[in-house]
């Protein structure tokens, strides 16, 4: 006959095993965490097309995602746009005069990023004096058109993304960085996807910045993989407004997956341009296929990005 102590002992035992094998059972979710020029476009249909990169780059591996796993699509595109035309910041090529402490902030950020964007790339001072010309005006960050002729130089000889593109960029950055405003009400659409079930998280360019700002402030979270691709998180310029940078407590492990070719991915989050512990794991075999080497189907169709994302449901 069963004492009443072993009895508790017993019940406690099964209650426990019986919530770990409800646990176990739970559904892992896969959020996708977009970058930015989104807005207009139908989330559903975005939606899909991260999706069918996934679930093709598998099928090419005999591969697919288990069929209980429910991906969520935050989207924030048409809130960030808002905010860039609410905010009336000009990009280099916009300016005319000296404007703004907020405008003069936003050309020194972006001078600092387009620096560091030329060094990455290879682009000359040659290349960048070409550009410039004869101008006789002092070069320094608040001249705009010297920041202009950097953005051309790389236009031309970085090799993928055009100036447009590369000042649309910075300037989107540069708000969810530094205004609490544009920040706070982004991180609460990508907010309302996440709960405390295990989640698979990847985020994608600008997306990959607030994925990382999301997890750090949220430690409860449970993200055994996190995934950044086409990340500009190793540029310094946007490193240090999210100081001190750390490993997100929510996460298990951060897989970084770039082209090298990307003139925004271009630095690996590795020990000299994103120190945290435990270190990133950091893949720079991307050849993605797209025209600036950035786009979102070049890397969701690696093999390997796919891969390790469908290896995280095991």
């Amino acid at each position: 006959m069963i004492n009443r102590r072993t009895f508790l002992t017993l019940a406690s035992a099964i209650a426990c095993m019986r919530g770990m094998k409800a646990e176990a059972a739970t559904p892992l979710r896969l959020v996708f965490i977009h970058g930015r020029s989104q807005q207009g476009l139908d989330p559903v249909v975005l939606k899909k097309t991260w999706s069918d990169a996934l679930i093709s780059a598998l099928a090419i591996q005999n591969l697919k995602l288990p069929a209980s796993i429910d991906i969520e699509f935050p989207y924030y595109g048409d809130a960030l746009d808002k905010f860039v035309d609410q905010s009336k910041i000009q990009v280099a090529s916009q300016v005319r005069a000296r404007g703004s402490v907020q405008q003069d902030d936003f050309l020194a950020f972006q001078a600092q990023v387009a620096n560091e964007l030329v060094v990455n790339a290879g682009v000359s001072d040659a290349q960048i004096d070409a550009e410039y010309g004869n101008n006789p005006k002092t070069r320094g960050p608040l001249n705009w058109e010297w920041v202009q002729a950097i953005l051309q130089a790389l236009d031309k000889h970085g090799g993928g993304l055009s100036a447009d593109a590369i000042e649309a960029f910075t300037r989107d950055v540069y708000l969810y960085l530094t205004s609490d405003l544009v920040r706070d009400q982004i991180d609460k659409i990508v907010l309302k996807t996440m709960n405390r079930e295990p989640t698979i998280v990847v985020g994608h360019s600008l997306g990959s910045v607030v994925a990382y700002n999301v997890l750090k402030t949220n430690p409860d979270f449970k993200v055994p993989m996190l995934v950044t691709i086409g990340s500009p998180l190793g540029i310094r310029a946007i490193r240090t407004p999210l100081s001190p940078i750390g490993f997100p407590r929510s996460v298990t492990s951060w897989f970084n997956a770039y082209d090298t070719r990307d003139v925004v991915a271009l630095n690996a989050l590795d020990s000299a341009n994103f120190a945290v512990r435990p270190p990133i794991e950091n893949y720079s075999g991307v050849r993605n296929g797209t025209s600036n080497r950035h786009g979102i189907t070049g890397y969701l169709g690696d093999p390997t990005v796919a891969r390790k994302i469908n290896e995280s449901f095991v």
